[in-house]
């Protein structure tokens, strides 16, 4: 069975750390980021299936990071998390073709959930 790959950006090294453990635990390949800039450039080598990434960081934001996946891969999902959830946030997003907006903490069930959802559909 192929091993989906799933990229995970966020500014909080517990989130990437907790995501990265549970994820693995489902079977798939993770790599987490504290930051867009390293993610975008191993972007440019790789494609990754899921891409879960913060809403609000320093330098490159969620949704400049929405925009470089789209461009790079437009079959690859982006799930957004945040601390600062708003609604005109969660709209701004899911209009931007996000598959997903989580507000922080993130329940790591409903994230599963929305992963094997969004993987599903392939």
């Amino acid at each position: 069975m192929e091993s989906y790959r799933i990229m995970v950006i966020d500014d909080e090294k517990v989130v990437g750390d907790m995501a990265r453990m549970t994820l693995e635990q489902e079977g798939y390949t993770v790599e987490t980021f504290l930051s867009a800039e390293p993610a975008l450039e191993r972007l440019k080598e790789e494609k990754f299936n899921v891409v879960v990434t913060d809403y609000k960081m320093k330098g490159i934001d969620g949704m400049e990071v929405l925009r470089i996946v789209k461009e790079l891969y437009p079959e690859t999902v982006v799930i957004m998390i945040t601390a600062f959830a708003n609604l005109d946030a969660a709209i701004e997003a899911l209009r931007s073709d996000v598959h997903d907006f989580f507000p922080k903490p993130v329940k790591i069930k409903e994230l599963k959930a929305s992963i094997k959802r969004a993987l599903s559909k392939d």
